[in-house]
């Protein structure tokens, strides 16, 4: 009898551990839901650069390092802040892409268009862009080596105009690397004639 009680016992322990341990996983349901909300990040400045597998490898890093840290669904979406937490995980997701591999840089700023806006020439090749971003890279790391935070800001209000921090970094790197130097020339402005009445 002792023997079916302890049996019974550790039989209901087992039950309760199986149980609280599923509990504590996300279900597929819940991973969709999440990464349905990642989707809505898709236009940020460095996510909008990335192909759609690219982007689907980045959205599953930060659901997977979420469930990680959150173990429980219902504990992560009663957060108070849930939309800063989740702001949170894909910003610091980005710092580190960005501080694995220089050449992340070009997700920031695509080669296109800063060859568009005249900071870089046309017609570079792959290992011309790669000691570019290096380039980029080392200079942004340099100046912000106490701040990420700065420099994120900085991205998000710099429009890759030579006026910027990170455009005079940008003109710098292609001086350097390709003596490609910006000039504004200066316009003379002629008047129309007036017709005399």
């Amino acid at each position: 009898m002792k023997k079916i009680l302890l049996s019974l016992s550790l039989l209901a322990v087992m039950t309760a551990w199986v149980g609280c341990s599923q509990q504590a996983k996300w279900d597929h349901k819940q991973k969709q839901a999440l990464r349905n909300t990642l989707v809505s990040y898709r236009e940020m400045v460095y996510l909008q650069d990335l192909t759609e597998p690219e982007f689907t490898i980045f959205t599953d890093g930060v659901a997977g390092d979420i469930e990680t840290a959150y173990p429980v669904y219902a504990t992560f979406m009663q957060l108070p802040a849930v939309d800063d937490t989740l702001d949170m995980f894909v910003v610091t997701a980005i710092v580190e892409q960005l501080q694995e591999d220089a050449s992340n840089m070009r997700h920031l700023y695509p080669y296109h268009s800063l060859v568009k806006k005249g900071i870089l020439p046309d017609k570079l090749t792959h290992q011309e862009r790669h000691a570019f971003y290096n380039c980029l890279a080392q200079k942004v790391n340099r100046y912000y080596n106490s701040s990420i935070g700065e420099f994120l800001s900085d991205v998000l209000k710099s429009d890759s105009t030579s006026n910027t921090q990170i455009g005079k970094f940008q003109s710098e790197c292609a001086n350097e690397l390709f003596d490609w130097v910006i000039e504004v020339t200066e316009v003379d402005v002629i008047e129309p004639a007036t017709s005399q009445q």
